[in-house]
């Protein structure tokens, strides 16, 4: 809205042609959606503890959880708030990826908020079945798919980090990938959102990387220099990633240990999603795998205990998963495990940023 009303005003006055440029709008929306939250997540937490919206007991937890029940959640609200405002007020609503970015968070975010509201009536920790949300994802990455494939052009090569000229259109089959990609996100940081903290300074980690990607993706001379794919008008999407970074950094002042918010499904879910759907539209899923690396060893570990504990019959190779519980288990303080995985995102990152000059 900023970019639409002052940018048109440059032709009077030359000092409005900052708003042209996407680093300006990108560090004021960091800045923007972090105040929002600082704002916002106050009056959503003594809005759930009237409403007593708060996290219920799962069994899937150490018994050490059970001091954390009755915290208000469904913070994830306030995170998707600050960033819608925040995106309407310095993007470029001209842009289809921009949209499309809307899309995904509403969508996933109400398949999250359900799951939630269920979690809470039933006070269980039991929300929608596996097989609903599953499905509910499946179609709603389709939805995804069809709009940026067919109606904004996205192309479905393949790039692939270390190699420059190995592209490989896989076509249709990119349809399937991509579900793998958004849904594989949404839920492997789902499966990391267990501690207080845990899953949201990763977010911002990976979110701050998409950012840069983003930029560079949208530039069309650092692009060629650094001989990533050029997707034309995908620069903007760098303003949706300050928004999800400066939100998240305001989320992370009241779920930091000991949290007085968690940001439930209707923040993971739909977070994971975007985290995902910029990932395939800056043409850098594959490099997803280390810069959300810590969400990929989380959601592994399930998936190796759950494999392991079926084929042997009751045996495990971990305490409990996902990861981070098996470390509480053996003792560790929950600020150490929430710290150092902290620091395993950031190493992820920048090994996955360093990437751009090995071709």
């Amino acid at each position: 809205m900023i970019y639409h009303l002052l940018y048109p005003l440059h032709k009077y006055w030359i000092g409005f042609n900052v708003f042209r440029y996407i680093t300006f709008r990108t560090a004021y929306a960091i800045l923007t959606a972090l105040f929002l939250s600082f704002y916002l997540i106050p009056w959503f937490i003594r809005l759930f503890k009237e409403k007593h919206w708060g996290k219920t007991e799962k069994e899937y937890e150490p018994h050490s959880h059970n001091g954390k029940i009755g915290t208000p959640t469904m913070g994830g609200i306030s995170i998707l708030l600050s960033v819608f405002v925040t995106v309407l007020l310095w993007g470029n609503l001209n842009n289809g990826f921009t949209w499309t970015l809307f899309l995904t968070c509403v969508l996933f975010g109400l398949i999250g908020f359900v799951d939630d509201c269920i979690k809470i009536k039933q006070k269980k920790g039991k929300g929608l079945s596996i097989k609903t949300k599953f499905g509910l994802q499946i179609v709603s990455a389709l939805i995804i798919g069809f709009i940026l494939f067919e109606k904004l052009g996205l192309s479905t090569r393949l790039y692939v980090p270390f190699f420059k000229s190995f592209t490989p259109d896989i076509g249709s089959i990119y349809y399937l990938f991509f579900v793998l990609v958004v849904v594989g996100a949404s839920n492997a940081v789902n499966l990391t959102d267990g501690l207080d903290g845990l899953a949201v300074g990763p977010l911002g980690i990976s979110f701050g990387s998409y950012l840069l990607l983003a930029y560079l993706a949208g530039h069309i001379k650092l692009a060629q220099y650094l001989q990533i794919a050029y997707v034309p008008g995908v620069g903007e999407v760098a303003v949706f990633c300050g928004a999800l970074l400066g939100a998240c950094l305001g989320f992370l002042w009241y779920n930091a240990y000991p949290a007085e918010i968690f940001m439930g499904d209707v923040g993971s879910l739909s977070l994971g999603a975007t985290l995902g759907t910029i990932a395939v539209m800056v043409k850098q899923e594959c490099l997803l795998l280390l810069i959300g690396g810590l969400f990929v060893i989380e959601a592994l570990s399930v998936i190796i205990q759950v494999s392991y504990f079926k084929l042997t019959k009751g045996k495990r190779v971990f305490k409990m998963s996902p990861l981070h519980h098996h470390f509480e288990l053996k003792g560790w303080p929950e600020p150490k495990i929430i710290v150092r995985f902290w620091i395993v995102g950031i190493i992820l990152a920048l090994t996955a940023l360093s990437t751009l000059k090995l071709r």
